[in-house]
C-alpha cells in the first residue's frame, strides 16, 4: 500500500461516482475526495470502520493524498488516526509506517461510512435530498457530545 494515495473499495466505486457531481450524475459532492471525506466523517461519527477488500483500480482510481491536503482535509485524517490509536506518534510524518497506518485508518472509516450511505441511500433518486434529510435528522436528535461521537456532521448543513 502506498502512503501517498487513499484507496476506495471496488464494491463502493459506483456509490462514490454517484455521490460526485459529473457529466453523468448530479451528486452532492464536487469531487471524489469530498465524498470520501464525508463518508469517513460519517463512519467515525457512527463508529464504523470496515477493512477494504478488493480495491477500485479506476473510476474512481486511488486518490492522491495531495488532493485531500489541498482541500484542507489533512488535519481530519490525522485526527481520525490519533482518535483511533490514542497514540500521538502516529502524527509523525518521518516514519512511513505511520503514514500508511494513518491512511489505512482513514480508508477504513471511509469504507464504513460508504456502507452506511449505501444502506441509507438505497432506492433514493436524489442523493442530495436524502443526505440533507440525514443531516437534518442528526441535527434534530442532538445528544451529549460523548454519545454523538467524535465528528459533528452538522457543519455540512
Amino acid at each position: 500500500m502506498g502512503a501517498n494515495v487513499i484507496r476506495i473499495a471496488k464494491d463502493k466505486a459506483d456509490l462514490v461516482k454517484g455521490l460526485t457531481d459529473s457529466e453523468r450524475t448530479n451528486g452532492p459532492f464536487p469531487t471524489h475526495a469530498d465524498a470520501v471525506m464525508f463518508a469517513a466523517a460519517l463512519g467515525a461519527r457512527r463508529k464504523r470502520r470496515s477493512p477494504l477488500r478488493e480495491i477500485s483500480k479506476r473510476d474512481p482510481a486511488p486518490i492522491g493524498l495531495e488532493i485531500f491536503v489541498s482541500r484542507g482535509y489533512e488535519m481530519a485524517i490525522k485526527l481520525l488516526a490519533i482518535a483511533a490509536t490514542r497514540d500521538s506518534q502516529i502524527l509523525s510524518s518521518l516514519n512511513e509506517t505511520y503514514n500508511e497506518e494513518r491512511n489505512q485508518i482513514f480508508e477504513e472509516y471511509a469504507n464504513g461510512g460508504l456502507e452506511i450511505l449505501r444502506d441509507e441511500l438505497r432506492g433514493a433518486v436524489d442523493y442530495t435530498e436524502r443526505l440533507i434529510l440525514m443531516l437534518m435528522e442528526e441535527r434534530n436528535h442532538k445528544k451529549p457530545t460523548e454519545e454523538r461521537g467524535f465528528f459533528d456532521l452538522s457543519r455540512f448543513l
